[in-house]
């Protein structure tokens, strides 16, 4: 569930939204912990790092804060409610999101390390001025400052077009004390006007319409949970059209990168390969399996949930290609196995059951009924090499011999080959000898 992103504003119209924060209580004793696990998806509609209001929490509360920023876990110690939290958001909301002009989210921080100041500028309203820099959190952000930021840019490309202008000066063939005079005060005069210059926007079309598509890009995160909103059957039918306009537009090839992307983002991952085998399933499924075998390993592997969904969705083509697949339900099922888009288990638990959830009881039971044979390999295939590793075991244990030495100190152990019949001999006549 969202809320706005100023709760103060009970416009239910109000478009600037952000997840509710998600808290989890883990460990005890001393260790204990909370873990906002959703930090990452309302640090992006405030358009601040995840760390910022993870550390705002640690200083309110007086309390050590941890980031994990390759897991995207990050914490705060002792044992915190997510209401207590989301409330204690709000003041970071207040400092350092929204405009002290226009109460509008649309703002980017901009921090100067040497001068020691965060400036905040309001892509709505156009206001520009200087946070308050006694919170104790303006010192983390001064020691770390967003990682792209136009005036951050614009400064780190001036401060290098400054030192190449020194070396050029140094280096330079002019002559004369004049010359020198003039190497000398160039430096300075360029420093004056980069103080003057941090603030400035260029006019250009070309400016204009990048800092438009900048706005536009941010309402687009501001408002990118409100999906997550609705109902898992529109979110569902969200998913399905986005898969079909990538497959229309003949796109769907490379794509499988995008396709999970967008599964995630609603929140529907599990249930992604159902809506895929509808979509590039038919008739010539075996095909069709080797085609776009990377587009299901991505929500298929490690995940059997999703293996179970691929089963319901390979029913469902059954179902519509009934005269062509039905016969030709356990080479499929093999191909689907051999591809490691279905494990064992999941096969087996599947084989156990006969559902209605997605084909009649009828047609179910005919499924499985052409199903068996593989299901019975399978079974034996995995009870053989369960039965040849334990031979392997004993065969290996019988090999050993422990023997004893008296000049030596401790045990040893051998493995002895086992003894061969040696050929037997010819009998001896002994009154021949």
């Amino acid at each position: 569930m969202s809320v706005n992103v100023n709760r103060s504003v009970s416009d239910q119209f109000y478009r600037y939204k952000m997840p509710r924060l998600i808290a989890k209580v883990e460990g005890k004793g001393n260790g204990i912990k909370t873990v906002i696990v959703n930090m990452v998806d309302v640090a992006k509609a405030l358009n601040r790092p995840p760390t910022y209001p993870t550390k705002f929490f640690g200083c309110e509360l007086g309390a050590q804060t941890q980031f994990d920023a390759k897991n995207d876990r990050y914490i705060v110690n002792g044992s915190h409610e997510a209401n207590k939290l989301q409330d204690m958001l709000d003041g970071f909301i207040r400092k350092f999101v929204l405009c002290p002009e226009c109460d509008n989210p649309e703002t980017d921080l901009h921090v100067n390390p040497k001068k020691q100041t965060i400036g905040n500028s309001c892509k709505a309203c156009g206001y520009r001025g200087m946070l308050d820099t006694r919170h104790k959190l303006c010192t983390f952000i001064l020691k770390n400052p967003p990682e792209s930021t136009d005036s951050g840019s614009a400064s780190v490309k001036k401060e290098k077009e400054k030192k190449n202008r020194k070396k050029d000066k140094e280096n330079g063939s002019g002559s004369g004390e004049a010359g020198n005079q003039d190497n000398i005060d160039a430096p300075e005069a360029v420093d004056r006007d980069d103080d003057d210059e941090d603030w400035a926007e260029e006019t250009t079309e070309e400016a204009q319409r990048r800092r438009m598509e900048e706005i536009s890009d941010h309402a687009k995160n501001l408002t990118l949970s409100e999906d997550l909103e609705k109902p898992l059957e529109e979110r569902v039918n969200l998913f399905y059209s986005f898969v079909k306009q990538k497959k229309e537009s003949g796109t769907i090839d490379g794509a499988d990168k995008e396709i999970l992307a967008e599964a995630e983002r609603l929140d529907v991952k599990a249930m992604g390969p159902l809506i895929l085998s509808e979509l590039l399933f038919n008739e010539n499924i075996r095909d069709q399996i080797k085609k776009y075998k990377r587009h299901f390993l991505r929500f298929c592997h490690n995940n059997k949930k999703a293996q179970k969904y691929l089963l319901g969705g390979f029913e469902c083509v059954v179902k519509l290609h009934k005269v062509q697949l039905l016969p030709r339900v356990a080479i499929i099922l093999k191909d689907l196995y051999d591809a490691d888009l279905l494990e064992e288990d999941v096969i087996f638990a599947w084989a156990e059951r006969v559902s209605k959830k997605y084909v009649s009881k009828e047609l179910a039971k005919e499924i499985h009924a052409k199903a068996a044979p593989f299901v019975k390999w399978l079974k034996e295939a995995e009870e053989e090499s369960e039965g040849s590793e334990e031979e392997e075991e004993e065969e290996d244990d019988e090999n050993v011999e422990v023997v004893y030495s008296s000049s030596a100190r401790e045990l040893k152990v051998e493995t002895v080959k086992p003894d061969t019949p040696e050929k037997e001999e010819d009998d001896i006549d002994i009154d021949a000898i």
